[in-house]
Parts: structure tokens; C-alpha cells; sequence
């Protein structure tokens, strides 16, 4: 147990007693003893009565509640943590595939462990660190995840550079905690196979998110002409290919992306005369394109990463998916989806409907889609579901 203790103002603990895992800086009344950030802090209610214990941090998310019972923050604990992790991803069906040896092995406060990224590439796992106190404990977290995995975990890789709070002054780099990777590091997601950057790519080196997606949308591209717009890896364009789609184009803004995912190709599909790739931003593309695509995919970027943005944001959407319905072919498929935490399921349907009606196209919702079960969502903390989805026919 931890020596610095957090009282609540009277009625603030009403969250946590449901078992929300944030405490909130304008709920705290005092706090006993000096706790530096990332020091795990007890937590209790203006009667004393304990509450909780996690990670202590400056800003408005004080406290990131790590168990709601009074106990020690060890090595066991971590380990008991990430051994229950594990086995939820076993029984999904996600490790110990012949066909499948990637997924996100933790998801913060879905798997308890708030404020901790862990994704797994083959016998490579990346952790990523979005706390001070998960940035403090990574080494300890190491060796645990080492003892929940066995032997078949070869290489810890630590990338929290662009993660951390810019604030706390940590200076962190990004490193090897255990292990050596492959010379060229390949991930295998549903037989198909991917390079993954993780020390200079963007996430953790790949979208693991979008792996249910993406198999869907190979069920609908069999001899479609195909539109994968923000490609970044060029996963969903992998995907259409082994789907037997007549012809993908891909398309990003960056040039290393568009270099990644023409080698993802080459790695899945090395004579095809079926794929393109632009390195041109997605707008412009789509304003230039002709009614030559049956089937279009839109996975941009968080359009909205903070709430005062919002409002642009879903002017945004509205926008590139009013493009996507003037240019797409009649009874054609459109794939749409936004990864903004802020940006409801609602406000997104909102703004795909008004982008359907300012095209004048009739439209049908043919899937609502999410994040995958890897990515679970605690249900005392909504603010865990970001990602959501469409599939649209059009005509």
C-alpha cells in the first residue's frame, strides 16, 4: 500500500463507488503526505471510507484507479493483471493460431490496467505507456509480462515517446526493455502478412483495431473496383486483394506510408497488376476521381482528438463522406469510420446522414461496426469505445 493518501470533497465518490476508474482534480478535498507523479495513491471518500488505489497524476485526470480494493501494487499484482489479459485473448481465438499471431494484448482501463498500451507482433510485444506511473513501473511491467507470457515472448519493446503527458517533463525514449526483434519484423493477421514499424510508424507500428473490419470488407470486394483512402499500411487494401477485387487504388499523404503498404503488398500479393498507390492527400484524390469505384473505404485520422474541436470535426466527416457518395458508382459499397474518442456513435451517424442527403443518394445501413473484443470496453468507462463504423450501399 502507498503512504500518500487522497481525500474527496463530500458526494465525490459517488463515480467511484460505480466503479469509474478516474478521479477527477476538482473532486479531491486534501492529500496526505507529498506524492511525487506516478506515486500510487489510496484514494478514500470524505468518511474515510477507503475507495481505491492508482497511479497519481498531475492535471485533470488526478488518480487512475488500478484496483478498487486495498492491495498491494507488486510484482504479483502485475503479473495476475497480465495473465488475465492474456487469457481473454486466448479465448477470443486471437493467439496460439497457426494464421493469426497479432492483437492487442492489453487496452488500459477495458483490461484495469489504465493509462497501459500493449500490442503483440508474433513473439514481439510493444507496450506503450499514456501515464506517468505506467512510464515509472515499464521495467517492473516488463518482467511480468514476461512471466504471463513464458517462452514465447522474445522481445519487449518500450514506445511511449509521443504518448506521455507533455507536461510531466520525462524526457522518456524509446527502447528494447527485453529481448531483440526480428532483423525484418512481420506480423501475421488473419493468414495474411504485415511489416510492422514499430520504432518509426505511427500507433504501435500497425491499426490492430481494424482486423474484424477489414475481413468484412474482403467479403464484399470480389470483383469490385476498390478506393482505400488514409491507407497508412495499406491493410484494408491486402485485404480486397485476397477478396479478388478487380482493382485497388491506395491512398495517403504520406510517402513512408505509401512505401509501406506497396511493400505489404509485394509481401502478400507480389505479381499483382491490380494495385496503385498515391502518396496525395484524400481529399484532393477524391475531388479528381471519376464514378470509377464500386467499393470506397474512409479511415482518416482522429478528426477530433479534444471536445473544443468537435463541431469542425464533424464538418469534416460530413464532407469527405459527401465526396465519397458523389464519386462512388451507383449500388456501390462505402466502408466509413471515425476514431475520435469525443465523436459519438450518434454524431457520427448524424453527420453521415447529412452527408447522404447533401448528395442526394438513397442509402442503407448494411453494418454498424466497432472496435474489435481485443479492445474491450469496461462498462463503468464508455470513454473506452472510439472507434464506430459503416457499411452503406448506395444506388
Amino acid at each position: 500500500m502507498s503512504g500518500a493518501r487522497i481525500y474527496l470533497k463530500p458526494k465525490k465518490e459517488e463515480s467511484l463507488r460505480r466503479f469509474h476508474p478516474w478521479v477527477f482534480s476538482g473532486a479531491i478535498a486534501s492529500i496526505q503526505g507529498d506524492p511525487e507523479e506516478g506515486d500510487p495513491v489510496e484514494v478514500y471518500a470524505a468518511d474515510r471510507t477507503f475507495l481505491g488505489i492508482g497511479h497519481y497524476q498531475i492535471g485533470s485526470i488526478a488518480v487512475r484507479i488500478l484496483s478498487f480494493l486495498p492491495v498491494a501494487i507488486d510484482h504479483a499484482f502485475w503479473v495476475e493483471r497480465l495473465r488475465a489479459a492474456c487469457e481473454l485473448r486466448r479465448t477470443l481465438g486471437l493467439t496460439g493460431r497457426p494464421d493469426n499471431d497479432t492483437c492487442r494484448l492489453v487496452y488500459g482501463e477495458g483490461d484495469r490496467l489504465p493509462g497501459l498500451i500493449i500490442d503483440l507482433y508474433g513473439t514481439t510485444a510493444v507496450m506503450q505507456a499514456h501515464s506517468v506511473g505506467m512510464h515509472r513501473v515499464r521495467t517492473v511491467i516488463a518482467a511480468a509480462l514476461k512471466e504471463a507470457l513464458g517462452e514465447r515472448l522474445q522481445h519487449i519493446y518500450y514506445k511511449s515517446e509521443g504518448t506521455l503527458p507533455f507536461k510531466a517533463a520525462l524526457e522518456p525514449e524509446n527502447e528494447s526493455l527485453y529481448g531483440r526483434a526480428d532483423a525484418e519484423p512481420v506480423a501475421l493477421e488473419n493468414g495474411l502478412r504485415f511489416h510492422v514499424d514499430w520504432m518509426k510508424g505511427q500507433k504501435t507500428g500497425f491499426f490492430v483495431d481494424q482486423r474484424e473490419n477489414r475481413l468484412l470488407l474482403e467479403s464484399y470486394a470480389r470483383n469490385r473496383s476498390v478506393l482505400n483512402l488514409f491507407c497508412y499500411t495499406g491493410g484494408f487494401s491486402v485485404y480486397a486483394l485476397r477478396g479478388g477485387a478487380s482493382l485497388v487504388h491506395s491512398v495517403d499523404s504520406s510517402a513512408k506510408a505509401i512505401a509501406l503498404t506497396e511493400k505489404n503488398i509485394a509481401l502478400n500479393f507480389p505479381d499483382t497488376a491490380c494495385h496503385q498507390s498515391f502518396a496525395e492527400d484524400a481529399f484532393s484524390f477524391l475531388e479528381k476521381a471519376g464514378h470509377a469505384y464500386d467499393l470506397i473505404i474512409l479511415d482518416p485520422p482522429a478528426f477530433a482528438k479534444h471536445r473544443n474541436v468537435l463541431r469542425n470535426a464533424l464538418l469534416g466527416y460530413r464532407k469527405l463522406n459527401a465526396l465519397a457518395f458523389e464519386k462512388i458508382k451507383p449500388g456501390g459499397i462505402l466502408f466509413t469510420f471515425s476514431c475520435s474518442q469525443v465523436v459519438s456513435r450518434n454524431d457520427f451517424r448524424l453527420a453521415v446522414f447529412s452527408a447522404a442527403a447533401q448528395s442526394g443518394r438513397h442509402v442503407r445501413i448494411l453494418h454498424q461496426l466497432a472496435q474489435p473484443p481485443d479492445h474491450p470496453v469496461n462498462i463503468y468507462h464508455p470513454e473506452g469505445e472510439y472507434l464506430k463504423g459503416l457499411v452503406l450501399e448506395n444506388d
